[in-house]
This record gives C-alpha cells, structure tokens and sequence, in this order.
C-alpha cells in the first residue's frame, strides 16, 4: 500500500479512487497486555525456515534468498513509510525517537525495514519536515538523503537489514510507470546509481526495490520500451550492478496480464515465461502485494469457498515463482486493519502461506497512520497492536 495521500489499487479498467495516504490479546514477544513492550531482550519469531545470520550480502538460488554460505535467509520486516512524503521523513520521528522505533521493531522480531522514499527527496531542495529534535538531537540539521544515512546506521547497529523502495515520483501521488513528464526513467536510473555508490560496502542496506507498484499501461514482456516494467526493471538493474553487484533487485509485478487483474505491482503471471535478465545473475527477488476486502472486494473474496480458494489464487498470480523454484518471492506489502471476519481470515490464510512456503515479507506498515491498514503501531505511537502482532509471529524468520 502506500501512504496516506496515494490512491487506492484499481483493479479493472475504470475505478474510482479515494485518497489516504479475533485474535489473541497477548504475545509471545515482550508485549505487556496493554501492547507495550516490556521485555528489551525479546527477539525472534517462531516460524520455520531461514536465518537472520549476521549483516552481509545475498543472492538468490531458485525459490530461495541465501546468504554467502549458502543458508537460506528469510526477510521478515516492515515498511515504515514518510520519506515518500513531503516530510522527507519517516512518520513517528515527531512522536518518537529513532532509536525508540528501531528498538521496538528489533523487540517484536522484525528482521529487516522497507523504507520507501521518493525521487523528490533527493532534490537539493527538499528539507526535512517534523522531526521532533528534542527527542532526536542527533538528527538536527541533516539532509533527507543525511537523515537515511543516520537511520541505516542505527538499523546496522541492530542487524535490521534495510531494502530501499523507490515509492513514487513526486511526494504526492503515485505513477502507473517508473517515470513521469517531471521525474524521467534516466533520473529513475540515476539515482539508483546514487544510492548504490553512496551504501557500497554496507551491507545493512541489502536490495532496492526499483519502483512500487507498476499498474495502468504498465506492461510485462511487451517490448515496448515505454511500458516493458520487465525491461525497465533490466535497465536500471544493470545500472545498480555496475557499482554494487552484491544487492539483491527487487522487482514487483504489474496490475494486468491478459486481462487478468490484481493489485497493482502484485500480478506476476508473466515473470516465470519472462525473467528478468541481469549481467550479475542470481540477484532478482520478485515482489508481489496483497490485500483483503477492505481494501477492494476483489472477486475472490466473495467465493463460496473463501478463504480455502485464497492459496490458489496467490499460486497463479505470484506464488509458483516459488513452488517451482523459479525465483524467491518477498512479499512487498500486505495488510489491514483486522477489524472484519473476512479480512481476519485473509490475514491467518496469507501469514499461513507464508510459513509453509518460507517466504520473506514486508509488513504493511509500522505506522498507524495508513488509512486503510493501520499500523504494528497502536494510535498513540506507543503501544504495540497485539491482535496483529500475534498473527504475523509466526511468520517471523528465527
């Protein structure tokens, strides 16, 4: 999903679009029952299948992430968005400090953050907005791309590995395609190069996921190069690895494949045929998005056999990358506010998928504030969301 100003997925052709941005009551990490942490050595989650190892590289071997020995390695996380935003910031660093958050997300299991940010936030004009610099000192004065370097840092210091999200253009809305008339695909690329030279080394920020969510005339295996996402997606990987061929490439899906809709970026039916082809091999992670009814009512939520019909249809959009060892799936986004039957069971159904296939996954979101989801985070920026939490935690990599 996006943040609050970004529009809701449209899913068929004409769709009207609104602007935003049952389970247990206490956890297994730490959470006291009113949802604060009380336990500052809570770590890992429960679920079966790969390792959080320590800080470095990975790469890819079929249906799996694997470290440099070769250990399979789940990235189980969240995306904590604002730097995509005019903020030019993460939200909640007004509420809170950044280490405070970093240490939550450490507590509750989390092992990696997705941190979206837009093109504009590395134009020299862009500031910083609402950072609460009594509570983060240390962040007074830095640029967008300085206040990144800082939050990087503290999440090495914690073995947070980070995936960077080139979430949209401009701060305020999201494009079909990876360039607008503002922001050209050579800037796209540009900055990509920027970002690579600049973490070269570091191996906390571990993969850049190249552009959030292709849908509208996005296009998979098209050969046109205006709207070919799969050529695009080549381009600008060959671009990164010609500096740090050691990141991992993420690279969503597309909304349509012959006529056949899904959630924006989340419709990988093509990418199996259509590989996405770079000079570095063994370095491309596929990234679909999920969501339930609450969101949109998508066809399938309506079936008779719902939710037992939901794996099917996660096997034909994006899941057989997996089950036939094509490539590693990390699920980008997924998520909501658990407050409806169906969405409840949608969320048990996926978090279930997810440990039986060990898949690797960016919770959507940190933040309470994404309109349509919530967040980990309760509304007051302090306690945690145990109802949530205690769904997603089996999940979490060990």
């Amino acid at each position: 999903m996006s943040q609050p100003q970004k529009l809701l997925l449209g899913v068929r052709a004409v769709m009207l679009a609104a602007l935003f941005v049952g389970c247990s009551s206490s956890s297994s990490f730490g959470l006291g029952a009113d949802g604060s942490v009380t336990d500052p050595d809570a770590g890992t989650g429960s679920g079966d299948g790969g390792s959080t190892t320590s800080i470095g590289y990975l790469h890819t071997s079929g249906g799996q992430i694997v470290d440099s020995q070769n250990t399979p390695v789940r990235l189980t996380g969240v995306s904590w968005f604002g730097m995509e935003t005019d903020w030019f910031a993460p939200h909640g660093l007004d509420k809170q400090s950044l280490s405070w958050h970093l240490d939550r997300m450490q507590q509750l299991g989390y092992n990696m953050i997705r941190i979206p940010f837009c093109t504009q936030m590395l134009d020299g004009s862009s500031t910083v907005k609402n950072v609460d610099y009594t509570k983060n000192p240390d962040l007074k004065g830095r640029s967008p791309i300085e206040l990144l370097d800082k939050i990087i840092e503290q999440a090495g210091a914690r073995k947070l590995r980070v995936i960077l999200d080139r979430h949209r253009p401009d701060a305020y809305s999201q494009s079909d395609l990876w360039y607008t008339a503002q922001y050209s695909e050579q800037r796209w690329i540009d900055d990509w190069k920027l970002l690579a030279t600049r973490y070269k080394g570091n191996s906390t920020v571990v993969g850049f996921d190249l552009h959030n969510e292709p849908h509208g005339q996005a296009s998979w295996g098209s050969g046109n190069l205006t709207n070919d996402w799969r050529l695009a997606a080549e381009r600008a990987g060959n671009a990164v690895q010609s500096i740090n061929p050691e990141l991992l490439l993420i690279v969503e899906g597309i909304e349509n494949v012959n006529n056949q809709y899904y959630w924006w970026g989340g419709n990988l039916m093509s990418a199996g045929a259509n590989l996405v082809r770079l000079g570095t091999p063994n370095h491309v992670v596929y990234s679909p998005h999920d969501y339930p009814a609450s969101v949109y009512g998508q066809s399938w939520f309506s079936a008779a056999n719902y939710p037992n019909n939901l794996p099917g249809v996660w096997d034909s959009y994006w899941g057989y990358l997996v089950k036939q060892n094509i490539a590693p799936v990390w699920i980008g986004e997924f998520g909501t506010k658990l407050q409806t039957t169906s969405d409840q069971k949608w969320l048990s159904t996926l978090v279930g998928y997810i440990v039986q296939n060990k898949l690797s996954f960016a919770y959507w979101c940190w933040n309470p504030d994404s309109g349509d989801t919530g967040g980990i985070l309760a509304d007051d920026w302090t306690t945690v969301n145990t109802n949530k939490q205690d769904v997603i935690a089996p999940a979490l990599a060990r």
